[in-house]
């Protein structure tokens, strides 16, 4: 499926905005864009995806492997793999090339790069401090690819997403088979947590390994997460998020087309992940991207959709933990390895999904009207507004709060 083409940079820029709203100017001093000028879907989007990582995350965090899973357990980690597990971290690497690629259309690549930079820089002290999956550090590495891709149009950009998504794809599934008939069993991938291990223990540990993990991981990843900042950007490109009610026969293809294939991969996933072999956990590599993508799709479809029609209804509550994203992702880090690595609450090992989900479930919600309260108390999120002050300097307005 392809992206419509989009018009001209400047008369987007006004049409992205609701009727009787008017773009930043140009001129003047750089600014963020203000509450005012967002549309909601972009919003409940990211909210809704930050949920969604959380509740997959909550495996590492709380050290448990699914393939051991039994029971209730195994019946909660099973609908987390056909409903989320690749779905939410697809969404979430989608919508930040969408904002990168708003950036670098309405202030250029200078603000990018710097904006870039501050995000390595605060991705990097979360994976020293606080938990060692961070992505943020591998986001800003490697969306300054999209700095090429700023003459190309949103056709193209899905073209070039399709080649090096199935690039990609393809070599994790020639791994998979290559592993067929293998006695090895699969990796899982947890951090090496003992029991009473201190705090500066676990940071040494991230820390010598830290930059093998992001250039390694950026390496490897590149292709996959490459491609989604392109469909990202060839999103922006077009105003699907923005504008959803002019792209409605797109997203319903999307709604169908991705749900219909997304979802028998999820349950393809869901039972790779009860298999403990090591070709199963290798298999379970390309499914469980390949289909997240296909269902990532598919949940902008239906929300887009929904969107168009001005029924989003109570998943607008979604709006505010999207808007300050990034504190909300570092503060489910604090949370969960507070409860679970050992030197704090020292549950690590202990739980099995269906307790871990739940409480990622309690984590994640609470942070709805947290997030809303933020909003209207201090108009932006604190790393948000470290954020900003450092790309757009002391003099940028701050966000102000909904009405």
């Amino acid at each position: 499926m392809t992206l419509p083409a989009s018009p001209g940079a400047a008369s987007s820029a006004q049409a992205d905005l609701p009727a009787g709203l008017e773009a930043a100017p140009e001129s003047g001093p750089p600014r963020p864009v203000g509450a005012r000028e967002r549309s909601p879907l972009p919003d409940v989007l990211r909210g809704l995806a930050l949920l969604g990582i959380l509740i997959v995350n909550v495996q590492d965090f709380a050290g448990f492997r699914e393939w051991t899973q039994t029971g209730v357990d195994r019946a909660v980690q099973a609908v987390t793999d056909t409903l989320l597990n690749g779905r939410s971290i697809s969404l979430f690497a989608m919508l930040f090339g969408w904002g990168a690629a708003g950036l670098l259309a309405r202030h250029g690549a200078g603000r990018l790069v710097r904006r870039l930079a501050v995000l390595l820089a605060l991705g990097t002290a979360h994976h020293l401090l606080v938990w060692h999956g961070d992505i943020i550090s591998n986001y800003a590495l490697l969306s300054l690819a999209l700095l090429l891709t700023v003459r190309m149009s949103a056709r193209s950009l899905t073209g070039l997403a399709g080649v090096l998504g199935a690039y990609w794809l393809g070599l994790g599934v020639l791994a998979g088979v290559a592993a067929l008939g293998s006695t090895r069993t699969r990796f899982a991938g947890l951090p090496d947590l003992a029991p009473g291990m201190s705090y500066l223990e676990v940071v040494s540990r991230r820390a010598a390994t830290f930059g093998e993990d992001l250039w390694g991981g950026s390496l490897y990843n590149g292709p996959w997460l490459i491609a989604l900042f392109c469909l990202g950007a060839a999103a922006q490109r077009s105003g699907l998020l923005i504008r959803p009610q002019e792209h409605r026969p797109l997203l319903r293809r999307l709604a169908v087309g991705g749900l219909g294939l997304g979802l028998p991969l999820g349950l393809l996933l869901a039972w790779l992940n009860t298999q403990g072999s090591l070709a199963a956990g290798l298999l379970a590599i390309p499914v469980r991207m390949g289909g997240g993508l296909a269902s990532a799709l598919g949940y902008v479809g239906v929300l887009g959709l929904l969107a168009s029609r001005g029924r989003l209804g109570p998943l607008r509550a979604f709006a505010a933990s999207g808007r300050v994203a990034l504190s909300n992702y570092i503060a489910q880090s604090l949370v969960m390895t507070g409860v679970f690595y050992p030197y704090a609450g020292a549950q690590f090992g202990r739980w099995g999904a269906a307790a871990a989900v739940g409480l990622a479930l309690l984590v994640g919600l609470a942070q709805l009207p947290l997030s809303a309260w933020v909003l209207r108390r201090f108009g932006s999120g604190p790393l948000e507004t470290l954020t900003r002050r450092l790309v757009y300097g002391r003099g940028a307005r701050r966000e102000p709060g909904p009405s």
